[in-house]
Protein backbone atom coordinates (compact mmCIF):
# COMPACT_ATOMS: atom_id res chain seq x y z
CA UNK A 1 0.00 0.00 0.00
CA UNK A 2 1.37 3.34 -1.12
CA UNK A 3 2.21 5.87 1.84
CA UNK A 4 0.02 8.27 0.63
CA UNK A 5 -2.80 6.52 0.58
CA UNK A 6 -2.43 5.53 4.02
CA UNK A 7 -1.50 9.11 5.28
CA UNK A 8 -5.22 9.86 3.68
CA UNK A 9 -7.43 6.99 4.82
CA UNK A 10 -5.79 7.76 8.16
CA UNK A 11 -6.26 11.45 8.38
CA UNK A 12 -9.55 11.18 6.80
CA UNK A 13 -10.90 8.80 9.94
CA UNK A 14 -9.38 11.07 12.13
CA UNK A 15 -11.50 14.45 10.92
CA UNK A 16 -14.41 11.89 10.88
CA UNK A 17 -13.67 10.65 14.71
CA UNK A 18 -13.15 14.76 15.05
CA UNK A 19 -16.80 15.58 13.74
CA UNK A 20 -18.60 12.61 15.36
CA UNK A 21 -16.96 14.33 18.76
CA UNK A 22 -18.46 17.78 18.20
CA UNK A 23 -21.81 15.96 17.22
CA UNK A 24 -21.75 14.38 20.65
CA UNK A 25 -20.57 17.55 22.07
CA UNK A 26 -23.21 19.82 21.09
CA UNK A 27 -25.89 17.10 21.97
CA UNK A 28 -24.35 16.59 25.11
CA UNK A 29 -24.36 20.36 26.00
CA UNK A 30 -27.55 20.73 24.71
CA UNK A 31 -28.66 17.82 27.72
CA UNK A 32 -26.78 19.07 30.61
CA UNK A 33 -28.55 22.54 29.57
CA UNK A 34 -31.74 21.10 29.36
CA UNK A 35 -31.68 19.01 32.81
CA UNK A 36 -30.50 22.00 34.62
CA UNK A 37 -32.38 24.83 33.21
CA UNK A 38 -35.76 21.81 34.00
CA UNK A 39 -34.28 21.34 37.51
CA UNK A 40 -33.93 25.05 38.23
CA UNK A 41 -37.44 26.20 36.54
CA UNK A 42 -39.17 23.43 38.32
CA UNK A 43 -38.25 23.87 41.90
CA UNK A 44 -38.40 28.10 41.38
CA UNK A 45 -42.00 27.11 40.39
CA UNK A 46 -42.61 24.83 43.76
CA UNK A 47 -41.12 28.25 45.51
CA UNK A 48 -38.88 25.74 48.15
CA UNK A 49 -36.59 27.92 50.40
CA UNK A 50 -34.69 27.21 53.34
CA UNK A 51 -35.77 29.22 56.55
CA UNK A 52 -33.24 31.94 57.98
CA UNK A 53 -30.55 30.69 60.37
CA UNK A 54 -32.65 30.59 63.55
CA UNK A 55 -35.34 28.61 62.26
CA UNK A 56 -33.04 25.72 60.86
CA UNK A 57 -32.77 22.46 62.91
CA UNK A 58 -30.26 22.12 65.27
CA UNK A 59 -28.79 19.33 64.04
CA UNK A 60 -28.30 20.03 60.79
CA UNK A 61 -27.67 23.57 60.50
CA UNK A 62 -23.95 23.77 60.64
CA UNK A 63 -24.44 21.92 57.08
CA UNK A 64 -27.33 24.18 55.72
CA UNK A 65 -26.51 27.60 56.93
CA UNK A 66 -24.45 28.37 53.50
CA UNK A 67 -28.35 28.42 52.25
CA UNK A 68 -30.20 29.98 54.95
CA UNK A 69 -33.10 32.36 53.20
CA UNK A 70 -32.20 31.35 49.97
CA UNK A 71 -34.87 29.67 47.67
CA UNK A 72 -34.24 26.36 46.27
CA UNK A 73 -32.82 26.47 42.94
CA UNK A 74 -30.85 23.24 42.22
CA UNK A 75 -29.89 19.77 42.56
CA UNK A 76 -27.57 20.43 45.33
CA UNK A 77 -29.95 22.42 47.38
CA UNK A 78 -32.53 20.05 46.96
CA UNK A 79 -30.96 17.29 48.14
CA UNK A 80 -29.76 19.05 51.39
CA UNK A 81 -33.33 20.54 51.92
CA UNK A 82 -34.48 17.14 51.40
CA UNK A 83 -31.98 14.87 53.49
CA UNK A 84 -31.20 17.75 56.16
CA UNK A 85 -34.27 19.60 56.47
CA UNK A 86 -37.43 17.77 55.90
CA UNK A 87 -36.23 14.27 57.35
CA UNK A 88 -34.81 16.27 60.06
CA UNK A 89 -38.55 17.19 60.85
CA UNK A 90 -39.73 14.06 60.05
CA UNK A 91 -37.75 12.16 62.43
CA UNK A 92 -38.84 15.15 64.96
CA UNK A 93 -42.11 14.44 64.73
CA UNK A 94 -41.89 10.67 64.76
CA UNK A 95 -39.69 10.60 67.88
CA UNK A 96 -42.37 12.80 69.28
CA UNK A 97 -45.52 10.06 68.93
CA UNK A 98 -43.34 7.01 68.67
CA UNK A 99 -40.49 7.26 71.13
CA UNK A 100 -37.81 6.87 68.21
CA UNK A 101 -37.39 8.66 64.52
CA UNK A 102 -39.89 5.84 62.48
CA UNK A 103 -40.47 5.38 59.19
CA UNK A 104 -43.97 6.43 57.22
CA UNK A 105 -44.48 2.17 56.85
CA UNK A 106 -43.93 1.48 60.61
CA UNK A 107 -46.43 4.69 61.59
CA UNK A 108 -48.31 2.92 58.94
CA UNK A 109 -47.97 -0.10 60.47
CA UNK A 110 -48.65 0.62 63.69
CA UNK A 111 -51.58 2.98 62.98
CA UNK A 112 -53.62 0.05 60.92
CA UNK A 113 -52.42 -2.18 63.82
CA UNK A 114 -54.55 -0.27 66.18
CA UNK A 115 -57.82 0.63 63.62
CA UNK A 116 -57.63 -3.02 62.65
CA UNK A 117 -57.34 -4.21 65.99
CA UNK A 118 -60.64 -2.77 66.97
CA UNK A 119 -58.38 -0.63 69.58
CA UNK A 120 -60.36 2.62 71.75
CA UNK A 121 -57.17 4.47 72.08
CA UNK A 122 -58.54 7.21 70.03
CA UNK A 123 -55.99 9.70 70.50
CA UNK A 124 -53.22 7.52 69.95
CA UNK A 125 -55.04 6.69 66.79
CA UNK A 126 -55.05 9.94 66.14
CA UNK A 127 -51.64 11.03 66.76
CA UNK A 128 -50.66 7.98 64.53
CA UNK A 129 -52.92 9.32 61.65
CA UNK A 130 -51.44 12.38 61.66
CA UNK A 131 -48.35 11.07 61.81
CA UNK A 132 -48.67 8.77 58.91
CA UNK A 133 -49.81 11.77 57.17
CA UNK A 134 -47.17 13.83 57.84
CA UNK A 135 -44.74 11.20 57.08
CA UNK A 136 -46.07 10.34 53.55
CA UNK A 137 -46.24 13.90 52.56
CA UNK A 138 -43.02 14.20 53.73
CA UNK A 139 -41.37 11.35 51.91
CA UNK A 140 -43.34 12.85 48.64
CA UNK A 141 -41.46 16.10 48.61
CA UNK A 142 -38.15 14.54 49.72
CA UNK A 143 -38.90 11.83 46.40
CA UNK A 144 -39.33 14.75 44.36
CA UNK A 145 -36.65 16.54 45.57
CA UNK A 146 -34.41 14.00 45.49
CA UNK A 147 -35.63 13.57 41.65
CA UNK A 148 -34.45 17.11 40.95
CA UNK A 149 -30.82 16.07 42.95
CA UNK A 150 -30.68 12.99 39.86
CA UNK A 151 -31.65 14.97 37.03
CA UNK A 152 -29.47 17.65 38.16
CA UNK A 153 -26.27 15.44 38.52
CA UNK A 154 -27.19 14.18 35.14
CA UNK A 155 -26.96 17.64 34.11
CA UNK A 156 -23.45 18.04 35.68
CA UNK A 157 -22.18 14.49 34.10
CA UNK A 158 -23.50 15.50 30.72
CA UNK A 159 -21.66 19.01 31.22
CA UNK A 160 -18.27 17.56 31.74
CA UNK A 161 -18.90 15.16 28.93
CA UNK A 162 -19.85 17.60 26.57
CA UNK A 163 -16.61 19.63 27.24
CA UNK A 164 -14.49 16.15 26.87
CA UNK A 165 -15.89 15.47 23.64
CA UNK A 166 -15.59 19.15 22.27
CA UNK A 167 -11.26 18.44 23.37
CA UNK A 168 -11.51 14.89 21.71
CA UNK A 169 -13.11 16.74 18.50
CA UNK A 170 -10.34 19.26 18.72
CA UNK A 171 -7.42 16.95 19.06
CA UNK A 172 -8.40 14.90 16.45
CA UNK A 173 -8.90 17.84 14.08
CA UNK A 174 -5.77 18.82 14.55
CA UNK A 175 -4.19 15.30 14.53
CA UNK A 176 -6.67 15.25 10.75
CA UNK A 177 -4.81 18.60 10.11
CA UNK A 178 -1.37 17.48 10.80
CA UNK A 179 -1.53 14.32 8.81
CA UNK A 180 -2.97 15.84 6.05
CA UNK A 181 -0.55 18.17 6.19
CA UNK A 182 2.29 15.03 6.24
CA UNK A 183 0.47 13.70 2.68
CA UNK A 184 2.05 17.10 1.09
CA UNK A 185 5.41 16.13 2.04
CA UNK A 186 5.10 12.17 1.03
CA UNK A 187 6.46 11.37 -2.30
CA UNK A 188 4.19 9.59 -4.58
CA UNK A 189 5.88 6.46 -4.97
CA UNK A 190 6.49 5.65 -1.13
CA UNK A 191 5.12 2.76 0.36
CA UNK A 192 4.52 1.91 3.81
Amino acid sequence: MKRRTFDTMVSAVGFGFAILLFIFAGLLNYGASFANDNVQTQLENQNIAFPAEEGLPANTKSKLVKWAGMQVTNGEMAKAYSDLYILEHMNASATAVMGKPATYSEVSGAYMGLVRGGSTDTEKIAKLGELRQTLFMGNTLRGMLLQAYAFGIFGVVAGYAALASLLGGVLFLVLAAAGFAHIRRTPEDAMI
